[in-house]
This record gives structure tokens, sequence and C-alpha cells, in this order.
């Protein structure tokens, strides 16, 4: 038989040039009168240098070299060394496979230069082909009882690529841990060797190789890790750290006791560790240490803590790298305890900080005081510090949590106008979000910034009427100031002529003036607001009344879950203009499209139905209508059975309703229901306009300058008893209302017991495929004359065999026969798909 030969052949060509005598350079370098003739010299030669590589007559061919078997079954080991290097480096995995069983054969030769280069190129063959692992499993264990260092780290470095790509592999190695704790306990007591010593550490390539296989096989595995654990505490403890040698060692040794099951001393012993890295002279050690403490903090806050001070100083470190990592670590230590400190530093921060920081901090700043706020004065006091600081790099959200934060502690309000109106009247052009904040805040509050009682002690010099104006009319004649800045200006401008007691003539001078302003924004706001001091002169007090709290999306809901700056998805919130947005749409616009109304195409498209739409999963809906209009106010009644609190429905906040519904006209522009008062009885609501998905209008316009439309629709709020009683009668039978590409959808119908023209659906959705479904969405509409009420659904991902309800409640006063269309719309296998049905075979029992 003939051993199989592989040719390799490499082929350059160029030509060596003829170089200047060194003698010859450094005569000419010495000769030049300035270091620009010097460095012109030597580029001179480089460039000449350079040009011989590139000529194309030259060629010079390096020996065609052969490998076969011949080479590793060498007498000579450096010739066998040099194929197996060769083999490791070019082999393709069909020479791999061919050649494994040599190279395992060679990793049990008795020379240790042989030994060493098989288990480098069986390293490198389990790289191309992982397959082949197999082959090399018994000679790799074997290599852990060398004497020979080489060859013991490439044993090593070889177990750990094998872990790392095989779970079995893992399982089989996790033996193999009482040998790798004895081989390194051995290193760190072993006395000095000059063979492998290194800055007087014991060969610490061998350490760290260790040091990172342990940490494979400790991860998840309880009793391995406690193989491991006082090992780990000796290396800790026993390495130098006046060298860098060192330092490496250290590190991997914190993160072996940090991915491994590890005892709570030991993890305190790896943070103190980087608390030392920390207050290292080398840069790059001070990031290593950030960088691993910030993944460290979230397992042990509490040790993590101890080092706060240091943390903080990096905060002032000259690198950017360090100081973005201290600032990431220092948001990750702020808790209910420390926040006036760390808030204290940051804001220090925050002022002297770059601009790339700017955004970031203030962002984080906010968030972290809405999580732990102390008091509603210090959050108030620390967002208009994160204003002034932070100037124009604050982003949009700081402005409506901010604006969020004033409306709704009620106790604070005279005290932040004060504050806001001192910030408003220095020089404000580098600070637009600040601006917009305090004219909102003055447009709302003006009343007790002129008229209230002081709320500190150097408020002696009062506020007059004439300094208000003075400072409006300075933001508003700016050219510096954006066109988002002017338009809450305007805006606030227009509320305080019925929060002034005389000066409303001014007021409307000035807003008069942009009634021909040139853009086009304000051009409309200015006609818009001049309207109410002539025509609607009787309607400016009720439409520009001081606006009710603004609830944020926890406290609707009764928890303290959503943190850090989270709220619900429909929220309402003040926009860039001060309108009233309801999620990320302003009121009055049209929406651009009515998913549920589009079902009812065809002969019962005559009018709107009163459908309220499910409360969206992961996508928002673009449907309008009374719910939208109050955000989560009653949202947050559609719910379970389950989860039904009585005393949750007694306390909605119906001055937001009665405010929205005075701007609707056609209602008692009295005062509000007092708190702690029944809520109203339930109030027709006139559709004009407003309400109508299919017609634009202009929440403005349309009740100033236009009349209410004909009343077309009426709403029943009545919140306290639709939803509390859920007792039904037998269940009726279940009908199956879509059944396609293994999706099938039913109905299980009860009618319930007090109000026998409704009834309760309960949809189910089973998938029957064996693919997973995610994005599902299950949409339903019916005729005019029935109500339709759809709670959330419980899911939007269908496993195989899996199940999603949602309930559906239908209020049929006529007794009609009951019908509706359903639209169904999900993924599956990376494909949308859409599909819409009517049901029509509902039984009689379910609607008469």
């Amino acid at each position: 038989m003939f051993a199989p030969r592989y040719r390799v052949t490499t082929s350059v060509t160029m030509r060596m040039p003829t170089p200047m005598r060194l003698r010859d350079l450094i005569r000419q370098i010495r000769a030049a009168r300035t270091a620009a003739e010097e460095r012109a010299v030597i580029n001179k030669e480089c460039a000449y240098i350079r040009s011989t590589f590139r000529e194309e007559d030259s060629k010079v061919c390096i020996n065609t070299c052969y490998l076969d078997f011949s080479d590793l079954n060498s007498s000579t080991q450096f010739v066998v060394g040099l194929a197996l290097c060769t083999l490791g480096a070019i082999a393709s995995p069909e020479m791999s496979r061919d050649l494994a069983s040599e190279v395992e054969r060679l990793m049990k030769s008795p020379n240790a230069y042989i030994r060493k280069k098989a288990a480098l190129c069986a390293f490198r063959i389990i790289r191309k082909v992982p397959e082949l692992m197999e082959i090399f499993l018994p000679a790799t264990r074997s290599l852990l009882s060398e004497k020979n260092h080489g060859v013991l780290i490439t044993g090593v470095t070889l177990i750990t690529e094998m872990c790392e790509n095989s779970p079995d592999t893992l399982l089989h190695f996790k033996k193999i841990v009482p040998n790798l704790v004895r081989i390194l306990k051995n290193l760190i007591l072993a006395g000095y060797s000059p063979e492998h010593d290194v800055s007087g550490v014991s060969d610490p390539f061998l350490q760290v190789k260790i040091l990172r296989l342990l940490r494979i096989l400790g991860r998840n595995d309880p009793d391995a890790s406690e193989a491991m654990n006082d090992i780990l505490a000796q290396v800790a403890t026993n390495t130098e750290t006046s060298k860098n040698v060192g330092n490496t060692i250290l590190y991997e040794t914190v993160l072996s006791i940090m991915d491994i099951k590890s005892e709570s001393g030991l993890r305190v012993l790896a943070v103190n560790i980087l608390g030392r890295f920390l207050l290292n002279n080398d840069k790059n050690i001070r990031y290593v240490a950030l960088n691993t403490l910030l993944k460290t903090v979230y397992i042990d806050t509490s040790a993590v803590q101890r080092h706060r001070s240091t943390i903080l100083e990096c905060l002032k470190d000259p690198d950017v790298s360090i100081r973005r990592r201290a600032l990431e670590l220092s948001f990750a230590l702020v808790n209910t305890n420390n926040i006036r400190t760390m808030m204290k530093e940051l804001l220090v921060f925050l002022e002297k900080a770059d601009p790339e920081f700017k955004a970031q901090c203030s962002s984080s700043i906010v968030n972290s005081a809405e999580r732990f706020a102390p008091n509603k004065r210090w959050h108030l006091d620390t967002l208009l510090r994160v204003l002034v600081a932070a100037g124009n790099y604050v982003r949009d959200d700081v402005v409506s949590c901010t604006i969020q934060l004033i409306s709704e502690s009620t106790s604070q309000h005279g005290y932040i106008a004060e504050q806001l109106w001192r910030a408003l009247e220095k020089d404000t052009l580098d600070r637009q979000p600040l601006i917009q904040v305090a004219t909102w805040c003055i447009g709302e509050f003006g009343d007790l910034l002129l008229y209230g009682a002081p709320v500190s002690e150097d408020s002696s010099v009062r506020v007059t009427e004439d300094d208000i104006i003075v400072v409006y009319q300075r933001l508003l004649w700016s050219t510096q100031n954006t066109v988002v800045t002017k338009q809450y200006t305007l805006l606030s401008l227009t509320k305080l002529s019925t929060r002034f007691q005389s000066g409303t003539e001014k007021i409307r001078q000035i807003i008069d003036l942009f009634g021909s302003h040139l853009h086009i924004e304000l051009q409309q706001r200015g006609v818009e607001f001049s309207q109410l001091f002539r025509k609607y002169e009787h309607l400016r007090p009720a439409l520009l009344e001081r606006m009710p709290p603004m609830e944020s999306g926890r406290q609707i809901n009764g928890t303290s879950d959503l943190t850090n700056g989270e709220t619900e998805d429909v929220e309402p919130i003040m926009g860039e203009e001060g309108n009233l947005l309801i999620g990320e749409r302003k009121l009055g616009d049209t929406p651009d499209s009515s998913a549920l109304l589009d079902l009812l195409e065809g002969p019962d498209a005559g009018g709107k139905s009163d459908v309220r739409p499910p409360e969206p999963i992961k996508q928002p809906t673009t449907n309008i209508d009374l719910l939208d209009l109050l955000g989560n106010y009653l949202n947050s009644l559609f719910i379970d059975e389950r989860q039904y609190s009585p005393s949750a429905l007694q306390n909605i906040p119906w001055n937001l309703a009665l405010f929205l519904w005075k701007i609707l006209g056609g209602l008692d522009l009295g005062s509000p229901t007092p708190e702690g008062q029944n809520p109203p009885p339930p109030l027709p609501v006139q559709n004009n306009g407003l309400f109508n998905i299919n017609q634009s209008s202009n929440f403005l316009v349309d009740g100033l300058l236009g009349s209410p439309s004909e009343v077309t629709n009426t709403v029943e709020l009545n919140t306290t008893s639709a939803l509390a009683n859920y007792a039904t009668e037998a269940a009726l039978p279940r009908i199956t209302a879509y059944e396609k590409n293994g999706l099938k959808i039913t109905f299980s119908l009860e009618r319930q017991q007090d109000n026998s023209s409704t009834t309760i659906i309960t949809m189910s959705a089973v998938n029957d495929s064996l693919s997973p479904i995610s994005e599902f969405l299950f949409q339903a509409a019916v005729p005019k004359t029935f109500q339709l009420q759809m709670l959330s659904p419980s899911g939007t991902v269908l496993s195989p065999a899996g199940l999603v309800t949602q309930v559906l409640k239908i209020t049929n006063p006529n007794k009609a026969p009951l019908r509706m269309r359903i639209r169904v719309s999900y993924s599956v296998d990376g494909l949308t798909v859409q599909d819409q049905a009517e049901v029509n075979n509902f039984p009689v029992e379910s609607w008469q």
C-alpha cells in the first residue's frame, strides 16, 4: 500500500532590492540638520524598499514541500513537528479525517516535543472537524498526568476546546476537576523554578489556562464548584499583585468565582480584588475592573456597594471609556438608602460632563429619581437641576416625565412654579427643555405664582404680571428658541389670560401678532387662540381651566412594579405643543386606519359600530374611541372577573372625564365633582366629529369655530355595575367559528344572569399544527345595533397544541339575531397570515 501524499506549493515572486549600506544610511541621517531632514532620508529609503517589492520582473520561488506519512514517521523530532504544524494549519477536512488516527498515535509518543505538537494539531483539527473529537478523548486525558509544562498546557487547551463545543464531553471531563485542582495547587506552592518563573510567578500561562477550564467545568455544577472553592481562595490570597502577571491570574480567578456556584464569602473576596484593581494606576486594569463589576453588581450588590466611593471617583478619570463604565455602574448601585448621596455626585458629574454623556446621564437620573425618590419636593428639585445642568441635551422623555410629576404633585404646585420662574428669568437659550417645562407650569399655576402665599424663605420679592409678560415676550421674539418651545410659550400665555386679574389685553395683542406669523403652526395657533378673546370669549375660562392631575400608569393600576420610567402603552401626556396626546397620537388627528370597522364593509357598514378593541399586547392599535380618549383610567376597569376589585372602581378620576366632556360641548360647564363624592351618573356623549374616525377634525377648532354635529350615538359610562357581576347561567353549546391552516377557533357561550341581553363569549384558539404561531391577534366586529367589549387575550404565542383565550361581551338590547365578523392575523414559519370569516351559526338561545 502506498501512503497518501499531499502536495503543498507556495510561490512568491519578488526581487530583493540592493539596499543602501547601513554605514551610508547612518552617515546621511547624521548629516541631517533638522528633524524634518532626518524623516525625509528615512522616508526616501522606505519608499525605495517598497518599490522594489512591486517590480514584476523579479521571481523567487520557494521550494515545494511535500507532506506524507514519512514526515510524520521521521526519526527527527523537528521534521515530525514541522509536519504536524503544517497539517494543523492548512489541512482540509478530508485530509484531517485521513490523518486523525496518526495524530492521535503521535499524542502518545514518548517524546514530549512530539506530544505537544500533536496536541496542538489535534486542537486545530477539532476546530475544523468537530466530529473527530471522540478519537482524541483517551489520549487527551492522559496529557494531564504530564510533568512537562509545555505538554500540560496544550492538553488543558485541547480539553477546554472540547468542553466548549460538546456538552457530552463537558460531562465526561467533570471527573478531572480534582486533577486540575492538584496541578494548580502544586503551581502555587512550588518554589522558584527558573524554567517556568515569570516575574516571581510560577508558569502564569498554565495557571490562567487551568482557571479558565475550571470556570467551564464548574458552571451550574454545585459539586464541581465545591471542589474548587478552596483552591480559588488560595490563588486569590497568595498571588502577588505588584506585577501585571499576578493581576492577570487574579482577574481569571475573579471570573471563575463569579461564574461558578461559589460561596458568598468567596464572592466578597472577588469583589474586593476588583476594588483593588480600581486603585491601580494602569487604566486598562481599571477598565477591566469596572466592566467586571458591572456584570457582578446584579449578583452581589451589597459587596459592590462597599466600593461605591471608589467607583464615583472613576467618574473624574480622564479616560472617556472608564468614565462611561463608571457611570453605568454608578446608576446600577443606586437604591433607596443612598439615593441622596448618589444623586448629588451624579448631578455634579452631569454639570461638568461632555455633551456625549449628558443625554444618557440625564435620563438615567430621572429614572433613578422616579424609582427611589424619598419625597415629592426632593424629586422635583432633582428634575429641575437636571433640566438646568443638561440643557438642550435633555431627551424628550425627561420633559414629559417632569410635566407629569408636577401635575400630580398638587401640594408642590406653588413651590415648583416659583423655582421654575427663577430659572426662566435667567438666560435659557441653551436650555430649551427647561423653557418648555417652565412655561407649561407657569401657564397652569401662574395664579399661585402671582397671588399665592410665599413658599420659600427667599421669596420676599413678589412677581408681577408685567414681569411675566416681559419674559414671555423675550421668549417669543427670540430667534434662537425652537418652534416647539414657542408653541409651549404661546399656549402658556393664552392660559395666563385666565390666571391674571388684569393684563388680558396685553396678552391678546401678543397673540394677535402670531396670526400672521411665517411659521404655519404658530400662525394656526395665533388664529385659533385669538378667537378665544372675541367670538368665543364665554368659552375661554372653561377651555383654559387648570388641567386635572395626570397620574402615572403604575399609580392607576395600583402597582409599583413599573419603575425606571416604565409606563402603560396608552397614557395621557403633554405633547410638544401642549396638546393632550393619546399614546403617540395627538387628540383630534385622523387615524391611519380602522382595522375593526374595516371588517364591517358591505351591507352592515352603514353606521359606526360601538366596538371597544382589546388592549394591545405588542402592536399598538390605531382605533380612537372613547376609551382611547380617557386613556388607562377606564381601560383599567375592563378586567377579568378574578381580578375585579370594587375599591378600584371607587377611585376613578372622574375630573378628567368631565374635563374632556366639557371641551366636547353640550355639557354643563360647572365645576367637576369634588374628590370623595360619588361619581356622576352615566352621561351621553355627542358625536361631534372627535369620535368619528372617518372624519378629520381639529381638537381646538372644532370646539370653537364650528357647531357640534347631530347626536348619532350614545356611550353609556356605567363603570360600577357593568363589569361587577359575572354570575352566569348554564353554558350554551360550543360552536366552531374558524378552522383553517391548523388554527381552530371555538366560542363558548354564556348568558349573564342579571342581564339577559348580554352574552359572554369565551374565544379559544388552538394550534393544531406542528409549527409555533406568534403575534396572534384576534379581532371581531358586530352590527351597529350591538355593543361589543373585548378583554385582553391570555397571550399572543401558540406553541404546537397551545391555547390562547379571550373574553368577549356582547350586549343585544333589541334581541336581534347575533352575527359577527372576525379577523385573525398571525406569523408562522416566517410568514404573516391574515384571514377573516363570518360567524352566523350562533344558537337561538344565545340572543333571544
